[in-house]
């Protein structure tokens, strides 16, 4: 016995996933590009810029993947409620 196909989330709208996947690519490939940084001059503390620039970098990077991570889970809840909304399954008796 087959059951039928009930769709477990709504349509998508592309906006979130294409800015969640500009922040990721800005993450990435930003500290990619070596020769933006590769110098010694300004110094923080004594430390070259191409170290402390790389270390700053780890906190940017986890707000971006978060920021994305948010966006996308956002639009996922904002799915699935779309299908129990359409089929009454988000009703309470």
């Amino acid at each position: 016995m087959s059951t039928p196909d009930v769709p477990t989330r709504g349509p998508a709208r592309p906006g979130p996933y294409v800015i969640a996947g500009i922040l990721l690519i800005i993450a990435i490939a930003v500290p990619l590009f070596v020769p933006a940084y590769a110098l010694d001059e300004p110094r923080l503390a004594g430390m070259p810029f191409f170290y402390w620039y790389q270390m700053m970098w780890i906190p940017v990077t986890a707000a971006l993947v978060g920021a994305s991570y948010w966006l996308v889970t956002k639009e996922d809840r904002r799915r699935r409620e779309a299908v129990r909304t359409a089929t009454g399954a988000g009703e309470k008796p």
